[in-house]
């Protein structure tokens, strides 16, 4: 099938024949009145024959077919002008439209201040991916991460230096996510992730060290001609599906609370009981 691109192509090339051919028309159609002119002062002068007179009649009725013809060959080109800027007139609003409603659509599922996924989106991924585990007999895996005492950086620095950091780390979390995971803002300082066809409970506390490692490296945030460095931490609480829960309310519950409860603790991270 065509698109409308491919068809507005061939119609911009048939307005320029049209065009050209117009052009030609006319200008036959100027040369043949012009010959006509000079034979009739010919025949005039000379008094021809019938025969040639006749003839020059016949030239003087096709020169006026001619020029009627350039006449309609030019209304057709305006016309065809016409038609080739309406079309491109509404190609470019319906591609307005589909970036504006593509853009619409990536406000509704993603967090306005960091570019994640917001909970919607990763709601409807994680109830996709409890699926596709199901199916599969796979294991997944949900981790709650929470930032450490950021109420401290909003008290200390201000909202606008806080909504930095939390964007520098969303930047950090969005690099170790892999292909097929979906790393998310929760709300406020809380995010979650999303692990799917995770292998063991090795691999995972391997990924929420990556995270926390990952959270830990001071975020450099520039004011005026000072740069200075502020570091936060994260405490990480994970529930594994189908052993902490098999829907998508009772993960992130269930994460939520053992990331609550490893705040108690030494460990920076907890899996659910």
């Amino acid at each position: 099938m065509k698109k409308d691109g491919d068809q507005a192509q061939p119609l911009a090339q048939v307005v320029s024949q049209t065009e050209h051919a117009s052009n030609l028309v006319g200008s036959a159609a100027s040369e043949l009145k012009s010959v006509n002119a000079v034979l009739g002062n010919e025949v005039a002068q000379n008094s021809a024959s019938p025969v040639v007179q006749s003839a020059l009649e016949k030239n003087n009725v096709a020169a006026e077919k001619v020029h009627e013809a350039s006449g309609h060959l030019s209304e057709i080109s305006v016309a065809l002008k016409g038609q080739v800027a309406e079309r491109q007139r509404l190609e470019d609003e319906l591609t307005e439209v589909a970036l504006r409603g593509e853009t619409d659509r990536h406000a509704a599922l993603h967090d306005g201040l960091t570019g994640l996924p917001n909970r919607a989106l990763f709601n409807d991924r994680l109830t996709h991916g409890i699926a596709q585990a199901e199916r599969h007999g796979r294991m997944l895996a949900v981790m709650f991460i929470d930032l450490d005492r950021f109420k401290a950086v909003n008290d200390t620095h201000g909202h606008e230096v806080g909504d930095r950091v939390l964007r520098m780390v969303a930047a950090r979390l969005g690099d170790i996510t892999r292909g097929d995971d979906t790393m998310s803002r929760f709300g406020g300082d809380e995010f979650l992730c999303l692990l799917t066809e995770v292998a063991s409970e090795d691999v995972i506390g391997a990924i929420a060290k990556k995270i926390i490692a990952s959270i830990q490296v001071p975020c450099e945030i520039q004011f005026a001609t000072q740069v200075t460095q502020i570091a936060v931490s994260a405490t990480i609480g994970i529930a594994i599906f189908p052993k902490d829960g098999v829907t998508a309310a009772e993960l992130i519950s269930n994460a939520d609370k053992a990331m609550y409860r490893s705040k108690g603790g030494l460990a920076r991270f907890a899996f659910a009981k």
